[in-house]
């Protein structure tokens, strides 16, 4: 096995962007572990959902690795059981929160997750502490849970307790990359990923009606991501529309305010977005690590070959994390 993971190396004939992007899919289907479910009640008198890689209180005294995924994502997503797996074979206790209806059921109250809303995972990390005892801890966000991830690291103080993060394939400016997801092919992605936010709206709705500012036939109406941040999101969170949201919750203008150690992974050929979330390298501070590598497409990254595919950020991550984790 390679022992340097710093370098990224997509599988020959696999650098196209969008095959880099779909492929986990195709080759992670299943999780590798018998996950352990946990239910935490909110301060609101909502919940979010756990899933953690063992029995926490059997693993009191391992490190801990949390996940926060991304949109619409869950613990089948590949990247999120793939890193789970991964971090309980170098003997830390993973676990995924799920943000709000996201588990495969409906939160109760008129309100879901967005990019920006840090209330849930500062709650979470501090109930970990309580809850389980104070051990090493780092967190890795995707997508938009590393948006939400670097709001969330920007914001605590010396005394919480996180150890480090790392961040990938996030938007950091959401406006740009909501233009961008609207042109040429990417437009396949918004698809995909607004039917995942109707289905999951339209589930609430249905279990519990009037949660949301919007019936059901004018969900079905909504064609364009900025629309369903336009008529939910903004609307449910306190903001004045889908742009409102997406300039006071980009990660981008609060990244230098980051103290713990923090990788940043991002891919130029990210389909998702485009050169707006490459932050100024010589404007963030030294405890910050930004890697911008040249193909991976959106959370992708897939090395090795067809044979032996490697699905490079389970080991670049446990690797990078591994001073903080196992000191």
């Amino acid at each position: 096995m390679n022992t340097d993971s710093s370098h990224f190396q997509p599988m020959p004939g696999v650098s196209n962007p969008h095959l880099q992007t779909m492929l986990p899919r195709v080759l992670r289907r299943r999780v590798q572990f018998e996950p352990y479910w946990q239910r935490l009640d909110l301060p609101d008198g909502d919940f979010v959902d756990l899933a953690f890689s063992e029995n926490p209180d059997q693993a009191r005294h391992k490190p801990r690795l949390v996940v926060f995924h991304g949109l619409e994502g869950s613990l089948h997503s590949p990247y999120v059981h793939g890193l789970i797996h991964a971090a309980k074979a170098r003997g830390w206790l993973g676990v995924v929160m799920h943000f709000r209806g996201c588990s495969g059921v409906p939160n109760k109250m008129g309100r879901i997750y967005h990019s920006g809303e840090t209330e849930d995972g500062t709650f979470f990390l501090r109930w970990l502490d309580e809850r389980y005892g104070t051990v090493p801890t780092a967190a890795v966000g995707y997508s938009l849970g590393g948006n939400m991830l670097g709001c969330l690291m920007a914001e605590i103080d010396a005394r919480f307790p996180l150890t480090a993060g790392v961040i990938v394939s996030a938007p950091f400016m959401l406006e740009h990359c909501c233009n961008h997801m609207e042109k040429g092919f990417s437009r396949f992605y918004q698809f995909y990923l607004l039917n995942l936010l109707k289905a999951n709206a339209s589930r609430k709705l249905k279990a519990w009606p009037g949660t949301l500012p919007i019936e059901l036939a004018q969900l079905k109406r909504l064609r364009r991501i900025r629309d369903f941040d336009d008529l939910i999101t903004s609307k449910i969170h306190g903001f004045r529309d889908a742009v409102d949201y997406y300039r006071q919750c980009s990660a981008m203008p609060r990244l230098t305010n980051i103290t713990r150690p923090t990788l940043i992974i991002h891919a130029k050929d990210d389909p998702f977005m485009d050169h707006h979330v490459i932050p100024d390298t010589a404007a963030l501070p030294a405890n910050i690590e930004y890697q911008l590598t040249e193909h991976g497409g959106h959370v992708g990254f897939v090395g090795g070959t067809l044979r032996q595919p490697r699905m490079w950020l389970e080991q670049r991550i446990p690797d990078w994390l591994t001073p903080y984790l196992d000191r």
